[in-house]
């Protein structure tokens, strides 16, 4: 397995404001036990909090790599043989593949919160999946992690 030429590696991460919400829901879980005393309300706050901050941890927790001869991107790993053409996205054109110009087939790595994405075709004929939609904060170092990693 040979290290790619230029190795990427991106977390798509939850935005900030999703942690404050987490508290949000701590605070909400706190005033509805309110009424059965303290130590219900900071259980209810601890609680509602650390549920709803594991659950936007997880949510963001996808990672998109190129490693050695393959993209792997959540749970889909590809090899790049297998891939085609990549084009960067910017945010109208990321949105118009993600709504009227998507295919059902195709595999969709999709953060809504990010605006930028790229779009890979891939050219195996045994895959049924046209292309790959993947949210990324930097495309064109994806693409050119891509472009680097294939193999001549």
């Amino acid at each position: 397995m040979q290290l790619s030429a230029t190795p990427y590696e991106e977390r798509l991460t939850a935005p900030r404001t999703w942690w404050l919400i987490s508290f949000l829901v701590g605070v909400s879980m706190a005033l509805i036990l309110l009424p059965f005393g303290t130590l219900p309300m900071l259980g209810g706050l601890a609680g509602g909090t650390a549920v709803a901050a594991v659950a936007a941890s997880s949510y963001g927790s996808v990672r998109i790599r190129v490693v050695g001869d393959s993209l792997i991107a959540g749970e889909a790993k590809i090899p790049l043989a297998a891939l085609g053409e990549a084009e960067v996205l910017d945010a109208e054109g990321a949105r118009a593949w993600r709504t009227y110009k998507a295919d059902p087939r195709a595999f969709l790595l999709l953060r809504a919160y990010i605006p930028t994405a790229l779009r890979v075709e891939v050219t195996d004929p045994q895959d049924p999946t046209p292309y790959l939609y993947l949210s990324t904060r930097e495309p064109e170092r994806l693409a050119e992690a891509l472009r680097t990693g294939k193999p001549a």
